[in-house]
């Protein structure tokens, strides 16, 4: 069974067919290279990071091969490593992977020069570098190990229904370094908007943040200087800085599936913008802020 410690719940996959249901059963890969390779592949789809190299070497010293390195959405470092079952080791090789890293960042940053170009390379976010832990399954002593780390680390769990189907769910996720309180959150915000907006639009922001991170467990919270991302595996919301008299969102929901509303919501993926999502949400008031509540849940959902 595919279960959810968060909460219990069990997902049955079931398949239909002339009137009938036949259960999907969920397995384990028969190799780790099967997962590896699945995840290398399609490795911005299933986990919103863009693929650099795999099987990574880090030198004699070192002594060591990284599984899989990529770049996310918001050009943080990102490693990957997998395992087919329950491996107790997993957590500490990803930590001593992500240690070499930070020690080599000019090794990276020419990686991502020549996979992605001067620009990228140039914006790599060194404050979030991220490891993303994929395995058959995970111990309650792998969830609490990863609380007691200043890294920003995400347990995902995969499973294969027949020969077809492919799932991932977050076990858990933390963000690395020390929560901010809400009287800094609201001095970093306050800081931006002090001449133009004033304290109403100050109000608003911090109100955005606070739903944006009450969605649930495990969000991150990854400040750039052209927007402060909200982030599952991927980002489901991106907020720019305050304009005079709105503040404007991107949410990672397919506008065809929502009645855009002129002045609220638009369609932005034929458009350049900063940060990423195609659904365009401006906000003026704490209405607003409610109004767009189911459209935050969704993106959320989706992430």
């Amino acid at each position: 069974m595919f279960e959810s410690r968060r909460g219990g719940v069990v997902l049955k996959l079931f398949h239909t067919a002339k009137g009938g249901v036949t259960e999907v059963t969920p397995r384990l890969a028969e190799v780790e290279a099967h997962v590896q390779g699945l995840i290398e592949a399609h490795m911005e789809t299933l986990l919103g990071v863009r693929f650099l190299a795999s099987e990574y070497g880090t030198g004699p010293v070192h002594g060591g091969r990284i599984d899989s390195l990529g770049l996310d959405e918001n050009g943080s470092p990102v490693i990957v490593e997998c395992k087919r079952g329950v491996d107790p080791g997993v957590i500490n090789q990803g930590l001593f992977y992500l240690s070499w890293l930070m020690d080599h960042r000019a090794e990276f940053e020419h990686l991502v020069r020549d996979r992605h170009g001067a620009t990228a390379a140039s914006q790599v976010l060194w404050s979030g570098p991220r490891l993303i832990c994929i395995a058959g399954d995970f111990t309650r002593y792998d969830i609490h190990a990863i609380r007691e780390h200043r890294r920003s680390i995400d347990l995902v769990r995969y499973r294969l229904f027949g020969n077809e189907l492919f799932g991932l769910e977050t076990v858990a996720s933390v963000s690395g370094g020390a929560q901010v309180s809400r009287r800094l959150r609201r001095q970093a915000v306050a800081r931006v908007a002090a001449d133009a907006q004033g304290a109403s639009m100050v109000e608003l922001a911090d109100a955005v943040d606070e739903a944006l991170l009450g969605l649930g467990d495990g969000v991150n919270r990854v400040e750039r200087k052209q927007y402060r991302a909200y982030q599952r595996l991927r980002n489901f919301a991106c907020v720019c800085p305050p304009q005079r008299s709105k503040l404007v969102v991107y949410l990672k929901v397919d506008p065809k599936n929502v009645d855009l509303v002129p002045g609220f919501t638009r369609d932005v993926s034929e458009l350049g913008h900063h940060g990423t999502g195609d659904l365009e949400v401006q906000l003026r008031t704490p209405r607003d802020v409610e109004r767009a509540q189911d459209l935050f849940r969704a993106s959320y959902a989706a992430a």
